[in-house]
């Protein structure tokens, strides 16, 4: 499973302090931690409490470039701080999100053709998040269709059945793990799934053993990717077992360094 590491982001009160000092280390400490921890892919947030999100978010690249060329996934809604973002990732780059509302995508992929980008799209429309399955696989149609629609290959299409915190909304945890199930079956290539995981936990006092079950549920179910705090040791190695038990990896008695070591 690709990790997508969800540490730099201004909602995180160092990385906030961070940005309005310009600390270049402790960004880059973030950074670091999270490879050496199993993250792939670093996402990058200002986070809403920026008041120069464009200049911010290029500061924040440069100084994470000063010390990796690891993919970075660019986490805004605005499209010039998501342009220059882009721009700015270079190779492998996550246009991070777009979702179901047309109009909406039809300002945010052309720059994931522009720069062939890899996009995280939610199953969000004007209405919402669906309850069922069926609702989310529907939005999840009509993106396919419009990303097509652009000319971009699906390959590169993650789909996001949004998981919403357990303690307000149960209901919907069954559903996104059908949705992850029926998803790649939209189109060929298929898409592949995510999840932005730690929503699932949100205000509950359990975060890491609720992140954590519903992550080898999700695994089980098909999940390709998730945006995680890979920090959370516990977490990454309930990840690295599911995969081994799903035949995802080779077993050793040593299975779990195995896997960091890669």
């Amino acid at each position: 499973m690709l990790i997508i590491g969800e540490k730099i982001n201004g909602m995180f009160k160092n990385v906030r302090e961070a940005i309005q000092t310009k600390n270049k280390s402790i960004l880059q400490d973030i950074a670091k931690k999270q490879l050496e921890a199993s993250a792939g892919v670093l996402d990058v947030n200002v986070g809403p409490a920026s008041s120069e999100p464009l200049k911010d978010m290029q500061w924040m690249i440069e100084t994470i470039r000063e010390v990796t060329n690891v993919p970075l996934a660019i986490d805004t809604t605005k499209l010039d701080v998501m342009d220059k973002g882009l721009e700015l990732s270079g190779e492998g780059a996550f246009l991070n999100s777009i979702n179901g509302e047309e109009e909406k995508m039809d300002k945010f992929l052309p720059l994931a053709k522009k720069y062939n980008t890899k996009i995280i799209a939610l199953t969000i429309n004007k209405t919402g998040i669906p309850i069922t399955p069926e609702g989310r696989v529907e939005i999840a149609a009509n993106i396919v269709a419009k990303v097509m629609e652009h000319g971009i290959d699906t390959s590169g299409l993650y789909i996001d059945p949004v998981i919403l915190p357990v303690n307000v909304a149960m209901e919907h945890s069954a559903a996104v793990l059908e949705a992850l199930k029926q998803c790649p079956l939209l189109c060929d290539p298929p898409p592949k799934t995510i999840l932005g995981l730690s929503n699932v936990s949100q205000g509950t006092n359990y975060r890491s053993l609720i992140d954590r079950t519903f992550l080898v549920m999700a695994l089980a179910s098909g999940l390709d990717a998730a945006i995680v705090n890979p920090l959370d040791k516990d977490l990454v190695d309930a990840m690295i077992t599911a995969e081994l038990l799903l035949g995802k990896n080779i077993y050793c008695d040593s299975f779990l360094d195995a896997y960091r070591r890669k």
